[in-house]
C-alpha cells in the first residue's frame, strides 16, 4: 500500500453528522482534505458545514440513505459534480442493538445489516468507477473489535462487522489491480452517541463507552493509517488483546466469554436445574 497526502484528496465521509464520521470529517479538512460529507440529517450537516473553520481544505455536505439506492446514485453524482471525481471513499455509517439473539427481533438483524453490510457493500461498488481515475485511491471501512471477535449479546452487530471484514479482505485483493487501497479500522469502545442510537438496549452486560477512545483519536488514528498506507488498525489496548486471545487461544476466549454470560444467568440457570428435583418432590 502507498503513502498519500490528504491535502487537495477527495474524501467522501459516511454516517459523517456524529460521532467518528464528524470528527474525521473536522480532523481531515482541518489537513487540507476536500470532504463529501454524507449523513441522513440535513440538521446536523449544516451545524457540522457551520462549525468547519473557514481554512484548510474544503467540505460539502449530502443528505443520503446509504440504504437507498436511489440515494447512493445520489451520493456518486454529488461527488464527481462537485469535486470531479474522488480519492477516498470512508465507510463509516452504521448503527447497532443489544441482547440475546434468542430473544431479538428479526427486523434489527436486518435493519442493521442493511446499514452496515449491505449499504456499505453497494455504496463501495457505486464508487469504484470513481476511485479507478482517483489519486492513490483507497476505501476505508470503519469495522470494529466485533468483527474481529464476536461479542454476546452484540451478535447482531458482530455478525455485520465480520461481513464487512471479509468484503475487505476479499476486495483488497480484488481491486489491486485498480491500485485502489482497502483499509479496515477496528475501534474498540468509543465515546459517541452510537450506544444511545441503537436500535435496541437489552444486554445484562454493560459495556462503558464513555471508558473509551475519544471519537477524536479515532479519527487521527483512522487519517494517520490512510496516510501511511496501512491494511488494517486495531485500536485500543484492550482491543488488540482481544483479538490476540482470540486468534492465538480461542478456546480461553470461549470459555471466558461463556463464562461471564453464565454468571449473568445464575439465578435462572439455578431455576432450571432445581425444576425436575421440585416436580419429583411434588
Amino acid at each position: 500500500m502507498s503513502r498519500r497526502t490528504l491535502m487537495g484528496s477527495r474524501i467522501l465521509i459516511t454516517g459523517a453528522s456524529q460521532g467518528i464520521g464528524r470528527a474525521l470529517a473536522e480532523l481531515a479538512v482541518g489537513q487540507g482534505a476536500w470532504v463529501l460529507a454524507a449523513a441522513r440529517s440535513e440538521d446536523l450537516l449544516q451545524d457540522l458545514a457551520a462549525k468547519i473553520p473557514p481554512r484548510g481544505g474544503v467540505l460539502e455536505t449530502v443528505e443520503a440513505d446509504i440504504t437507498n439506492e436511489a440515494d447512493r446514485a445520489h451520493i456518486v453524482e454529488a461527488a464527481q459534480e462537485r469535486f470531479g471525481g474522488l480519492d477516498v471513499l470512508v465507510n463509516n455509517a452504521g448503527i447497532g442493538a443489544t441482547g440475546h439473539f434468542a430473544e431479538g427481533d428479526p427486523g434489527h438483524l436486518r435493519a442493521i445489516m442493511e446499514v452496515n453490510f449491505f449499504g456499505l457493500a453497494e455504496l463501495t461498488r457505486a464508487c469504484i468507477p470513481l476511485l479507478r481515475e482517483g489519486r492513490h485511491p483507497a476505501i476505508v471501512n470503519v469495522s470494529s473489535i466485533a468483527g474481529k471477535r464476536g461479542i454476546p449479546a452484540r451478535s447482531e452487530y458482530s455478525a455485520s462487522k465480520f461481513a464487512v471484514q471479509g468484503l475487505s479482505d476479499a476486495l483488497r485483493a480484488e481491486l489491486a489491480k485498480d491500485g485502489i487501497d482497502v483499509i479496515v479500522v477496528c475501534p474498540g469502545l468509543t465515546q459517541t452517541n452510537f450506544s444511545r442510537n441503537m436500535l435496541a438496549q437489552r444486554a445484562r452486560l454493560k459495556m462503558d463507552h464513555l471508558r473509551g477512545m475519544t471519537a477524536e483519536a479515532v479519527a487521527a488514528a483512522t487519517l494517520r493509517a490512510l496516510q501511511r498506507g496501512k491494511k488494517e488498525i486495531v485500536l485500543t489496548a484492550q482491543g488488540r488483546l482481544v483479538v490476540f486471545l482470540s486468534r492465538f487461544f480461542p478456546r480461553l476466549t470461549d470459555r471466558i466469554a461463556a463464562r461471564r454470560v453464565r454468571a449473568l444467568f445464575r439465578t435462572e440457570i439455578a431455576a432450571r436445574h432445581q425444576q425436575p428435583q421440585d416436580a419429583v418432590s411434588v
